[in-house]
């Protein structure tokens, strides 16, 4: 390879250098080997891809000529075809690396780590770090060879120089479930989260997602939060790119659940879930909904929350303002947050429900329908002027608005204060039609007053998986 410094990609003289590098590898001497894999190295980001790939079975050959015991190390010649593949791995979109993998070099390369020193080890971590990241069958061959056992012993015992490639292989060994599960139960969790607060953003994505599907039991949930995981997911919520806001906050609901609500809250999440539901993204607002509705359980977080929202019904788009209604429906069913919203919330849901679109004016009549079942919701509601904008709703061509502007009317007529105003379109037989239909409805849906929240729960990591086309 020599003699190619000067040559440009596709110049027939790469294949008379692989012609020649070839023959050198399987008839020269030691050192005029090593010599050659040192200047294939050196000319690795200028040779063809297809160059470099027929050297990937000779020099992984190389690599393992040698049976390595306990009490020895690599020989100078398989650091030199260590380096090389590294540098060849690090080449390009990630092909080479997928190569590599076909040719069997994870499986030589994890049995070598542990033997492995200085130049050889960071070689040997950094070409398998790269090949695990893109490809998924040498993930599997890794992780059914004890892979995660030697990642996970080198963490403990070696050098920082190595750490964060070490970190990254970890990340991605970590998308293969039975890796998850040895990895819970060996205790290492806590070099998952570090994976997740180190390391480049992809990594650190991955680490993400893999703690949001590792923290589904209760103790697991307790032992990364123990390890300090919520204000690393916090971390990632916010400085992360687009995508990666969506898997931290995901990943973040699936760990906090009810029992962490208030170290999420303390670790400054609300903010980033509220910039959340305003983005484009649809599962992006689903998960910002979710987490608004379990943050809320706690009185301080549903006032916080509710702020939040108000300013989005004041100052964000109209999607936005969709989305915000939907939202406060669904808290309009907690007692934490009924006297926030209808003392912070209706006048300005009013005027959403006069000028906004159709779906938002659902939204503000499920609003409206739950609030009217406290004696204060009604009063804010009568003093907002909300009654007759609700009837004017009465027979809207959807039926569910039609059905919240029956459940609203009705528990007004049953307040004494405004019984009689309403007594004559209640008792009508059109407006008794609609309230049974309402009835029936709701006894079918399993519907009762005072239900919990609509969107009381998390998305599931696997669900958000499935879904990361709308990303």
């Amino acid at each position: 390879m020599e003699d190619c410094e000067s040559s440009e990609i596709g110049n027939p003289n790469w294949e008379i250098a692989l012609r020649k590098c070839e023959n050198v590898l399987a008839s020269g001497t030691k050192s005029m080997k090593i010599k050659a894999m040192v200047n294939l190295a050196k000319y690795s980001k200028q040779a063809p891809e297809h160059v470099l790939s027929s050297f990937i079975p000779i020099l992984n050959e190389i690599l393992g000529y040698k049976d390595i015991g306990r009490d020895s190390v690599p020989d100078s010649l398989q650091e030199a075809a260590a380096y090389c593949l590294k540098c060849i791995a690090c080449r390009g979109d990630g092909s080479l690396a997928i190569e590599m993998g076909r040719h069997g070099v994870p499986l030589t390369m994890i049995r070598l780590l542990l033997c492995s020193e200085g130049m050889m080890q960071k070689s040997l971590t950094k070409c398998l770090m790269v090949v695990v990241s893109f490809c998924s069958t040498s993930r599997a061959v890794v992780g059914a060879n004890e892979g995660l056992l030697i990642i996970i012993t080198l963490l403990i015992t070696g050098g920082n120089d190595v750490r964060l490639y070490l970190l990254e292989i970890l990340s991605a060994l970590t998308l293969l479930r039975e890796v998850r599960k040895e990895l819970t139960r060996i205790g290492a969790l806590g070099f998952l989260v570090e994976a997740a607060s180190v390391g480049s953003m992809i990594s650190r994505e991955r680490a993400c997602q893999s703690i949001g599907l590792i923290g589904v039991t209760k103790q697991t949930r307790r032992t990364l939060v123990e390890l300090g995981v919520i204000p690393v997911l916090v971390e990632l919520f916010r400085v992360g790119d687009k995508t990666m806001k969506l898997v931290a906050g995901n990943s973040l609901g699936m760990v906090a659940r009810l029992d962490y609500i208030k170290l999420v809250a303390q670790a400054g999440a609300i903010p980033l879930y509220a910039e959340l539901l305003k983005g484009p993204n649809v599962s992006g607002k689903e998960i910002a909904k979710n987490m608004f509705c379990i943050l809320a359980l706690e009185e301080a977080n549903a006032v916080e929350i509710v702020g939040h929202l108000v300013r989005i019904l004041r100052e964000d788009d109209d999607e936005a303002k969709t989305t915000a209604a939907d939202v406060i429906w669904d808290l309009s069913a907690n007692s934490n947050t009924i006297s926030v919203i209808h003392d912070s919330c209706v006048t300005i849901l009013v005027e959403l429900l006069l000028h906004g679109s159709e779906e938002a004016k659902l939204n503000v009549s499920g609003v409206f329908s739950q609030l009217s079942y406290s004696e204060s919701g009604r009063m804010a509601l009568a003093d907002a002027g909300a009654i007759p904008i609700l009837i004017d709703l009465l027979h809207d061509e959807t039926e569910e608005l039609s059905d919240n502007v029956v459940e609203f009317l009705s528990n007004f007529h049953e307040d004494p204060l405004h019984r009689d105003g309403l007594s004559d379109l209640v008792n009508s037989p059109s407006f008794r039609n609609m309230q049974n239909r309402l009835f029936s409805n709701r006894t079918t849906d399993g519907y009762m007053r005072g239900h919990l929240p609509r969107a009381l729960h998390s998305m599931s990591v696997e669900e958000f998986i499935l879904n990361r086309d709308q990303v």
